[in-house]
């Protein structure tokens, strides 16, 4: 284990960003938290970087030249070129001289940003800066990665870059922790947290989430009960807790998205 956040709460005033949330990171896989907005995930990596001081619970993390963070922001300097913003944090981890240069310009070629390497961090696309702003959290081969949201609003060949450059991390050995948006992303890491509003609605391997989950999922075009329904395409898709289904309707073997959908209602359900 190279990290942990052990039934860790916190609170902004009287909003509960984290409640009691447990998550493990071991070194050399990639863990995902997934969830909407306002759900935890951003507070969650922010406590593992020591940004954020829980109310209870313990984290377990190393130093902070041992962590790799890239915030959901630009994370880089605009007025700086590729290489300078490399070079100038490869300096405060300690970097010099020809074993600095080595590492920025394999990262440079990775990230496939050779061509805009002097180039102002300003003057690239929002998927470029992004990878940017991994290649300067992993310039030092830190022990623990933390990215937030590292390919939100990221076109699709920069997202397959990133997932190699977090792929290929993790195979050296580090641990990754990273937020998503895209539930697709989320099914190509070791281990799944899903957040929903502070608390874990589910977690373990997409394989343990999808063998975990109880109930039954149909599609047609009228639900039976809209409150237990939501839209995917064309047609409604509808949870049943339970085993008994109340419908023709065919059933759905479910995705991740469907999970988590069906998962958050019956949580929401069970406040009402």
């Amino acid at each position: 284990m190279i990290a942990a956040a052990e039934q860790v709460t916190v609170r902004f005033g009287v909003r509960t960003a984290l409640d009691a949330v447990t998550v493990t990171v071991p070194a050399g896989a990639v863990v995902a938290v997934v969830g909407g907005d306002g759900a935890g995930k951003t507070t969650l990596l922010r406590v593992l970087v020591r940004e954020v001081i829980p109310d209870a619970g313990t984290v377990t993390a190393p130093g902070k030249h041992e962590i790799g963070y890239l915030p959901a922001g630009p994370a880089s300097w605009a007025a700086l070129t590729v290489r300078e913003n490399l070079d100038f944090v490869g300096g405060v981890y300690g970097l010099t001289g020809a074993g600095l240069r080595r590492r920025r310009e394999a990262l440079i070629e990775r990230c496939g940003l050779t061509a805009a390497a002097d180039r102002p961090a300003a003057a690239l696309s929002g998927g470029m800066r992004r990878k940017l702003g991994v290649a300067m959290a992993t310039i030092h081969r830190p022990p623990l990665l933390i990215l937030d949201e590292p390919s939100t609003g990221v076109d699709p060949v920069s997202r397959i870059d990133l997932w190699r450059m977090v792929s290929e991390a993790a195979a050296a050995g580090a641990a990754v922790l990273l937020s998503t948006t895209y539930l697709d992303e989320a099914e190509r890491a070791a281990h799944l947290v899903v957040l929903d509003a502070g608390r874990i609605l589910v977690q373990g391997s997409y394989d343990e989430v999808r063998a975990g989950f109880p109930g039954t999922v149909t599609g047609g075009a009228d639900p039976v009960r809209p409150q237990w329904a939501w839209r995917r395409g064309r047609e409604r898709r509808e949870y049943w807790p339970d085993t008994a289904v109340g419908t023709a309707a065919p059933r759905i073997d479910p995705d991740l998205e469907d999970i988590v959908i069906a998962l958050s209602l019956a949580r929401q359900q069970a406040r009402a």
